[in-house]
């Protein structure tokens, strides 16, 4: 018996987000093994030197999400997943066996090119196979996924340190980092191709049949797919004449550009959350107030369960809720947090962990249409790294010279971050990659601040909603939802 269309979608987004679990146990295992005796022991604990272990993956991530801008063009979207895959082995193996410093800055280097790839372009290759209704929920399992991989990464972190004395206690949780890259690397083939790079490459019969098997369980009449095949062609034509055939077009073109600054503005965000800040640095702010550094792993490993339980709530109401108000009151509730924590760290010098605003992933895989999709995706994904590799390389540096003052600033940023998507960020929530162009011909700077025009994009989105369900109620089986 066949899958109903949207499970499978729902599933192929899974399988594909092994690439997130990838970013979220580098992410995850690194703050262990930085801490570990043996480590230590062998490497030294400069905190220049640590900070650039740290700060070497995510320098790699933005190297990789050029690659990808590329490649994912060139050769499509599971040839470029396998090859980052590939490359992330590379550096995986050389962090494993590293014997010197310089072993592990180039292992984290290579990786981290791995992981920019794929964090570039899984979300992108998820969007581009999602039915409209469901591509909230199946893009924001890229970061459900790096949340599992993070509480693998931690608890499996928090194991080896407890009941070895050796150096497998990081080179272990290391190694294990390649298990699933291999699986990822060779089963991604089975997995169906992007009709939209297929279409656009001019592969229409295969397009068209892998969108029957995506939405219709093979059925090239189904009335929904031949709706999508010709809206996919049509704005295929359109974008052609106005393809961004240079990487400057970005900025040149005054609706691509407004694209690129809200992906940009976004992915930056993230970083100025605290996120990864807690997520490398906890166990050393733990042991300068005398936690022994086993017990702050072990909270670490349980702030991935509160994080992980935050992130399946994302998936399954991001959908019902929407983008934009997710980003606005994450970022809020982020700050109260922070207020907290440098208020505890202030009188008694404690600390315990945030969650970032993780559903920023989707909203960047929305927004480009297929001409500048992956341009855009790439450099979006290239400035989540770069801040990122910021805030790993100057984080000890300011705890060493600032202290607790140094959360500070991310009190004020996710109050800035709330308020300026208040202002910037339309809704995309379940509008047709294919009617992206419209949606922001239509919207105005400054949402926020016009209710009229508020009451306009909700109008415009209901109208384009009703058009997809008048669609599905002539298709039969993919009518239901995944629930």
């Amino acid at each position: 018996m066949a899958l109903p269309p949207k499970w499978y979608q729902f599933l192929v987004g899974v399988f594909a987000s092994l690439g997130s679990f990838l970013f979220g146990y580098d992410l995850g295992v690194i703050a262990e093994v930085i801490q570990c005796e043996t480590f230590i022991k062998r490497f030294g604990n400069d905190p220049n030197q640590i900070g650039a272990v740290v700060s070497t993956f995510t320098g790699g991530g933005f190297v990789g999400a050029i690659i990808a801008g590329y490649i994912s063009d060139l050769f499509g979207r599971r040839i470029t997943i396998s090859i980052a895959t590939v490359i992330f082995l590379v550096g995986g193996s050389l962090q494993t066996g590293a014997q010197t410093l310089a072993y592990l800055w180039a292992g984290r280097s290579i990786t981290g090119a791995g992981v920019g790839i794929l964090v570039m372009i899984v979300p992108l290759y998820q969007a581009e196979l999602a039915h409209p209704s469901i591509r909230g929920r199946i893009t924001a399992l890229q970061q459900f996924m790096l949340g599992i991989g993070a509480l693998i990464a931690t608890w499996g972190g928090y194991g080896t340190y407890i009941h070895l004395t050796d150096e497998g206690q990081w080179r272990i949780p290391l190694a294990i980092q390649m298990v699933p890259a291999i699986v990822l690397g060779t089963c991604i083939f089975f997995m169906p191709e992007s009709p939209r790079w297929l279409i656009d490459k001019g592969k229409t019969e295969k397009g068209l049949a892998i969108l029957a098997q995506l939405h219709a369980n093979g059925d090239q009449m189904d009335p929904f797919v031949r709706a999508e095949f010709e809206a996919i062609q049509t704005s295929i034509t359109i974008e052609h004449d106005n393809e961004a055939k240079k990487w400057s077009q970005l900025l040149t073109d005054k609706l691509n550009f407004k694209r690129l600054f809200i992906a940009v503005s976004v992915q930056g965000s993230i970083q100025m959350t605290g996120v990864s800040f807690i997520q490398y640095y906890a166990p050393a702010i733990f042991a300068e107030i005398g936690i022994s550094t086993s017990t702050t792993l072990l909270l670490q490993a349980i702030n991935s369960i509160i994080g992980l339980i935050a992130q399946f709530c994302c998936i399954m109401f991001i959908d019902m809720w929407g983008r934009r108000w997710v980003l606005i009151w994450g970022n809020l509730v982020n700050m109260v947090a922070w207020i907290v924590v440098t208020a505890m760290v202030a009188k008694y010098g404690g600390v315990s962990g945030a969650n970032g605003a993780h559903w920023v992933f989707i909203i960047m895989a929305e927004i480009f249409n297929t001409a500048t999709r992956s341009k855009g995706v790439a450099i979006a994904t290239m400035t989540s790294f770069a801040t990122n590799t910021l805030i790993g390389q100057v984080s000890p540096i300011a705890l060493k010279n600032v202290g607790w003052r140094y959360f500070l600033f991310f009190v004020i940023a996710n109050f800035t971050n709330a308020v300026f998507f208040y202002c910037i960020l339309p809704e995309t929530s379940k509008v047709p990659l294919e009617n992206m162009d419209q949606l922001f011909n239509s919207s105005w700077w400054v949402p926020g601040w016009s209710k009229e025009h508020i009451q306009r994009l909700r109008e415009e989105l209901q109208e384009r909603t009703e058009e997809i369900r008048e669609k599905e109620g002539n298709t039969g089986e993919h009518v239901e939802k995944v629930n």
